[in-house]
């Protein structure tokens, strides 16, 4: 029997072509879909579970049901969006009871249409949508219910996996099959398994009567160690230590893996919402694997030795009482955190949470005073120049008085400024440098850095940011963000950090009154826009585009610039986005704030850190494009200053339902982390998150926000793993030391040892 008809020759890293039923030009499908081996393969997670055992029909939907139903094609039919070239494809069905549409606004893969035909039985498995008043479809998933695809069975639950070309979901339920027979195989050749720390045997791995072997994974005694030149024996399915599994109460991975794909007899509701121990096991292993690595980085931390501070707070109490206002709880609170961190014999790692306009950039200045009287130096890095000028400006108006010197360092200093401003550091002359990238240049010398303060610290890399940490011995580290990130989430994007959160506003600032409305009001709203143009305020007009697109039917900023010029000739209107060169946008946004400028058009390069008091007035064109988050960053550009401040979203044409709730939101509430919330759960992690964390959108089957106290689980789990043995050398944690070197590097490894 060959190696591809033999399920027991399959291994967890044979290339997927091997697989019974693949070859090569599957196998090229597949990878594509990122499924290389037959481990890939059994992590490609149902997507649904089809229950037939209740079938629907279309005149029982509901809004936000997940539904499978029988029903024949009406039609198949294409057309344009608006006066843009991008096709919006449907597929109409019937079932004798009703008929919705099955709308698509891209094609799943070349020839997916074709496939369908009119009176043509097909099974429909997809999320109910309500758009302006009625129910239809969004890309679900249609199968056809004639030939080889015909499924009679009625008293199943059926796993739904991503359909694509060369792929049904039948086709690749048979590939499952085979795939978990040859591993279930393999693992019950494994020797017997050794008692753990609890005294108890791993657990059998069964399945049930349909998976081929039964199946006992080995564990070691805890506390025999493998040498670190050993290689790492055979890939095996189980990674997670028994006492863990024992703890938390999960099944083995081969049960998990066995019951996601073929869901037993009895499969309920906990399938749909995939609540199940099988789920539960593998969600928990998906958050694990990150939680240990973000674990491992800030045990690494802990491990470094820090500069040494001490509890000296005189400058601190002065600056108190200098202040012609009192710090916030939420300031004190923070403060107090980051005090005590500095007194640590480890580097701090702390993050500031605070929403726009809640005082984190005071606290970090109070921060640096701690390391002036430990003499150290503090180097605050923020991403554009404008925002360093504002920090410098802010730096000499409340530090300065208390003696210390302040220095400046951009890229469009004169070299002269610049080399003068290197000695000055080099000397230890300057108590505070605040500066953009310029401060991670070779040039610069420090004569006893001690505290790193990063400003928006999403807009730096990890490469930039340890190079600045090259320049002091261990310095501690303080990370602000204005982008309020849910609890929940923030320990996983910032997992190796502590989290400090500033949720309070100082008192005296005004609401910012909301209003949302549509193009029909476009009229009114450039009255309203010249009201306040006339009081002698200035206005920002933002764009999701710098330019017009053929394939997006949206305004963009440079056609509304030319617009507003004709619109509004009595008032300078300028023009910012990101296709510009730094010194150029910095330009436009220093002649903006000295009011060279009455209007500025803008994509969302203004989103963080401009700080313009006599603005008062945002419009957002196509707001239905922008997430809450970013939508609240925008609207905090405006109310920084003593006049009333006002934040008009207009929507587009065909908006969706949930594009009105989001924007509705915004109405609502000004509070950046209930908008966070609401963010997260509407557009889910991957979206929220966006290319800035992309390493952290990978789950395959956990979900950030339906999954937080897995989550919150997980994350003890790792830490309790390293407390135990940190540097992972016990036999029963190689597995787990080996999956960071193989999902991180051998530079990993740094962090546990």
């Amino acid at each position: 029997m060959s190696e591809k008809s033999a399920p027991g020759a399959l291994k967890l890293d044979t290339p997927v072509q091997f697989v019974k039923g693949v070859g090569p030009k599957l196998g090229d499908v597949l990878k594509k879909k990122g499924v290389e081996t037959v481990q890939d393969l059994l992590e490609w997670y149902p997507r649904a579970y089809e229950d037939r055992r209740a079938a629907r029909t279309i005149s029982s939907l509901k809004p936000d049901e997940l539904v499978s139903l029988r029903a024949k094609v009406i039609r198949v039919s294409s057309f344009n969006m608006g006066a843009s070239k991008r096709k919006i494809y449907d597929v109409t069905i019937s079932d004798g009871t009703g008929k919705i549409h099955c709308k698509f606004f891209r094609v799943p893969y070349k020839g997916f249409f074709e496939r369908f035909k009119p009176n043509q039985d097909v099974r429909v498995i997809g999320k109910v949508q309500a758009y302006r008043g009625q129910l239809e479809f969004n890309h679900p998933d249609i199968q056809d219910e004639t030939g080889d695809e015909a499924q009679a069975s009625a008293d199943e639950m059926i796993p739904v996996y991503p359909e694509s070309e060369g792929l049904t979901n039948r086709s690749i339920r048979k590939l499952m099959e085979v795939a978990l027979d040859a591993v279930a195989l393999q693992e019950s050749a494994s020797p017997p398994p050794a008692t753990n720390r609890y005294g108890a045997t791993a657990s059998s791995a069964s399945a049930g009567p349909r998976m081929a072997g039964g199946g006992r994974l080995p564990t070691a005694v805890r506390g025999k160690t493998r040498a670190a030149s050993e290689p790492p024996p055979p890939a095996k399915l189980e990674k997670l230590p028994e006492w863990l599994r024992t703890k938390y109460e999960l099944p083995s991975r081969l049960e998990a893996l066995e019951h996601v794909h073929r869901p037993p007899e009895g499969a309920g509701a906990d399938y749909i919402e995939q609540t199940s121990p099988y789920h539960r096991r593998i969600i928990f292993e998906e958050f694990f694997w990150l939680e240990l690595y973000l674990a491992s980085k800030k045990s690494g931390l802990q491990r470094e030795k820090a500069p040494a501070f001490e509890p000296r707070l005189t400058l601190l109490e002065r600056l108190r009482k200098s202040l012609p206002f009192q710090l916030t709880g939420a300031q004190e609170r923070s403060l107090n955190e980051i005090v005590k961190d500095l007194a640590k014999p480890h580097p701090m790692h702390r993050l500031v949470q605070g929403d726009v306009g809640s005082g984190k950039t005071l606290v970090a200045l109070a921060a640096s005073l701690v390391a002036k009287e430990n003499a150290f130096q503090t180097a605050i890095m923020v991403p554009t120049e404008i925002l360093a000028e504002q920090h410098y400006q802010n730096a000499i108006r409340y530090l300065e008085p208390l003696g210390l010197t302040i220095g400046l360092l951009t890229g469009s200093m004169k070299s002269s400024e610049r080399n003068q401003t290197y000695e000055m550091l080099r000397t230890g002359v300057i108590d505070v440098i605040v500066g953009t990238h310029a401060l991670i240049q070779e040039a610069v010398e420090f004569k006893n850095l001690g505290l790193v303060v990063i400003d928006e610290q999403h807009r730096f890399g990890v490469h930039q940011r340890s190079e600045l940490k090259k320049k002091g011995l261990s310095p501690h580290f303080l990370v602000m963000t204005a982008t309020p990130i849910p609890r929940t989430l923030a320990m996983t994007v910032y997992g190796d950090l502590d989290v400090s959160v500033i949720d309070e506003l100082p008192p005296g600032r005004s609401p910012i009154v909301t209003r949302v409305t549509y193009e029909s009001k476009r009229e009114q709203v450039m009255g309203f826009l010249k009201d306040q143009l006339v009081k002698g305020r200035q206005a920002y007009v933002v764009y999701p585009l710098v330019e017009e697109s053929e394939k997006i039917d949206l305004r963009d900023a440079v056609s509304a610039f030319n617009e507003l010029e004709v619109l509004f000739p009595d008032y300078k209107v300028a023009l910012l986005h990101g296709k510009m060169k730094p010194d150029e946008k910095d330009e436009v946004m220093r002649k903006f704030r000295a009011k060279d400028f009455d209007i500025l058009v803008s994509t969302t390069v203004i989103e963080v850190g401009v700080d313009v008091p006599n603005a008062n007035i945002m419009i957002i064109e196509h707001a239905e494009r922008f997430g809450l988050s970013q939508l609240h960053q925008l609207r905090g550009r405006v109310g920084r200053g003593e006049h009333k401040s006002y934040c008009v979203l207009m929507l587009g044409k065909a908006v969706s339902d949930e594009s009105r709730e989001r924007a509705q939101i915004m109405e609502q509430t000004s509070d950046g982390f209930k908008i966070a919330e609401a963010d997260l759960a509407i557009r889910g992690p991957g979206e929220f998150l966006g290319a800035r964390q992309s390493g952290l959108t990978g789950f395959k089957m956990a979900n950030l926000v339906r999954d937080v106290k897995i989550l919150q689980e997980s994350r003890e789990a790792a830490f309790e793993v390293l407390e135990k043995d940190p540097d992972l050398t016990a036999i029963e944690n190689r597995p787990l030391r080996d999956e960071l070197v193989r999902a991180h590097g051998p530079a990993s490894l740094a962090s546990v040892g």
